[in-house]
């Protein structure tokens, strides 16, 4: 598994790679300027684990690059990171299938939190845990719980011992995977499913 970093600013490629190879140095990382080398990178470095994308590379505009990652990999996460800030462009990135969205002006830490949360919520989500829905891992069935307690994102970081980043992006991940896109609907969707076990 390679992680694919694509960005055409030379020094903020090299911040994220830095990143990256502190919090996995035995992965391959792969970088390129343009969108439209991945396939033949691909093909020379192997099948990605995870894409770093600068939302605005010089072949692609407004979210298409996004989306045409997601087309071809579906179950890759991405992270999405931007100069705009994250009130303008979070939501259609996220919508478009992103699994982050990291501010250019963010600081190291808080690179390095992002980062870290989509490594890690990769990770468990290969571990399925025995509920009505199989699909769904042991930490999403704890977000659920916690979600129908009524919980904040600051909350349920306090509870589990993880930043606010990690938490955003597990979210994301549970309602991808059930198809929802509010914490209201999630929790109906868990309802009506029978996602919620009577004692949580």
């Amino acid at each position: 598994m390679s992680i694919y970093v694509i960005d055409d600013h030379p020094l903020m490629r090299d911040a994220i790679v830095m990143v990256l190879r502190r919090l996995r140095p035995a992965e391959t990382i792969v970088e390129l300027e343009r969108l439209d080398k991945l396939a033949s990178a691909v093909k020379q470095h192997g099948e990605p684990g995870l894409f770093c994308l600068d939302l605005k590379l010089p072949d692609v505009t407004g979210v298409s690059g996004v989306i045409a990652v997601k087309k071809i990999y579906p179950d890759v996460p991405v992270a999405v990171y931007s100069a705009s800030p994250a009130g303008d462009m979070e939501e259609a990135c996220i919508e478009a299938g992103a699994d982050t969205y990291i501010e250019k002006s963010a600081s190291s830490a808080e690179l390095t939190a992002a980062l870290r949360g989509l490594l890690m919520a990769d990770t468990e989500a290969e571990e399925p845990v025995a509920t009505a829905n199989s699909k769904l891992s042991k930490r999403q069935t704890q977000l659920i719980a916690m979600l129908d307690q009524g919980m904040s994102n600051r909350d349920i970081a306090t509870e589990l011992d993880i930043s606010e980043h990690t938490v955003k992006v597990h979210l994301w991940r549970l309602f991808r995977r059930l198809g929802v896109k509010s914490r209201t609907q999630a929790l109906h969707h868990a309802r009506t499913n029978g996602l919620l076990s009577s004692n949580s």
